[in-house]
């Protein structure tokens, strides 16, 4: 057994986590300069099996990933909530009621009603409505007369929340997810409307990043912002927002590359091609549910900043944002935003200002840590980090089911 080349692998996975030699020692019960001999290949009896086994439990790898030097895998995840699961059964469900559609009125309304739970971060909420929504949605499509393109924009917009919606479940619902994303683009384009068809773009290429496919993500959404950039420009905020989260989503595809100056540079490039736009359109709005506009784009680059786990250029850039105007976004915005820093803090051992963040994150927005593995992953390791956690971080731990 190769000791050293495990040694860093250890490393590696335990710097990843944001946990010191100190804090990787403490859970494993050794010392810190146990850790330095092991991450060194110092150790000539150790490691044992049972410590490797019990290194991949603290460093959530497979144990697979501290023997080999194959590419990292993607956790699989918990099972998503019931409400999620209804979600996906009405996916591939008939529709075999006689009754008439509600009139295209009524499911705006409930559309609008849903899109607003989204951004509350009322999940529950929002997963008890779509059911309902996808169907008379579908009916509705299905019922329109030839040419009859409104119909198609709302099945379209269903479909791409569904999709936003599925998205927060990360890889336990990314086959789901990508099945309704293409379903709501062929909506949009039989609708003919390009707003409608940029929306959908930003959700097909999001599921291709979830799919491990951020080459083809970042090509999509940069493809599909050439094709449509001029009907969007000249349709007002609206197509303007549409735009800019066009290349917003490329730059966080970008960030699921390998890391490189090349693949940091563009990825840099497609947020400020975004705040181009967001210059251009003057101010933070919502439309269409985006929150598009210069503070979002700031959200956007501590985000891709932190994925590339440069925590140091995260938080600077996360300190040039205005708070105000981060508290005037959404409650589905600001916590994630608030999420993001406590990662980008802990790759900076700033552990209690991450163990704050995350807190805080909870109060604002609970069922973001609900079924959300991501969230989960990283309390648990704010927790692994902190020597003596603080109350209300072990009664986070606690409700996301982690032990404290």
């Amino acid at each position: 057994m190769n000791t050293g080349r495990i040694g860093r692998r250890i490393a590696y996975w335990r710097d990843r986590r944001g946990f010191t030699q100190a804090d990787f020692g403490r859970l494993m019960g050794q010392t810190r300069r146990w850790v330095q001999d092991i991450e060194g290949g110092q150790r000539q009896q150790d490691p044992r099996l049972s410590v490797l086994t019990r290194a991949a439990e603290v460093l959530r790898v497979p144990l697979e990933q501290l023997l080999t030097d194959g590419p990292p895998e993607t956790p699989s995840g918990n099972a998503p909530p019931a409400e999620v699961l209804a979600v996906i059964d009405v996916l591939y469900s008939d529709d075999d009621s006689d009754e008439a559609p509600p009139p295209l009125v009524d499911l705006r309304r409930r559309l609008t009603f849903c899109c607003e739970a989204f951004q509350a971060c009322h999940y529950g909420a929002l997963g008890r409505d779509l059911p309902a929504l996808i169907v008379n949605a579908r009916r509705s499509a299905a019922e329109a007369d030839s040419g009859a393109t409104e119909a198609h924009v709302v099945l379209s917009r269903v479909l791409q929340l569904t999709a936003s919606f599925l998205h927060k479940y990360g890889p336990a619902t990314a086959v789901q997810t990508a099945v309704v994303a293409d379903r709501a683009l062929a909506a949009a384009e039989r609708s003919g409307d390009p707003v409608a068809m940029g929306a959908a773009c930003r959700r097909v290429a999001k599921s291709l990043t979830y799919q491990q496919q951020p080459r083809a993500a970042v090509d999509f959404a940069l493809g599909a912002a050439r094709r449509l950039s001029t009907d969007l420009e000249t349709s007002g905020p609206l197509g303007l927002s549409t735009l800019g989260m066009l290349y917003l989503n490329a730059a966080i595809a970008e960030s699921f590359l390998e890391r490189s100056a090349t693949v940091v540079g563009r990825a840099v490039d497609h947020v400020d091609q975004a705040a181009e736009v967001a210059d251009r359109q003057g101010a933070d709005l919502d439309e269409d549910y985006t929150m598009f506009g210069p503070t979002n784009v700031g959200l956007h680059r501590v985000d891709v900043l932190a994925r590339f786990e440069d925590g140091w250029s995260a938080l600077e850039a996360g300190d040039s944002l205005a708070q105000e105007a981060v508290r005037d976004l959404s409650r589905e915005r600001q916590a994630q935003h608030l999420i993001t820093m406590a990662r980008a803090q802990l790759l900076t051992r700033r552990k209690d200002e991450a163990a704050a963040s995350l807190v805080k994150a909870a109060k604002l927005a609970p069922e973001e840590f609900r079924g959300r593995q991501s969230a989960v992953n990283l309390v648990q390791d704010v927790v692994g980090a902190t020597p003596v956690a603080g109350g209300e971080l072990r009664a986070l731990a606690a409700r996301c089911g982690l032990p404290s």
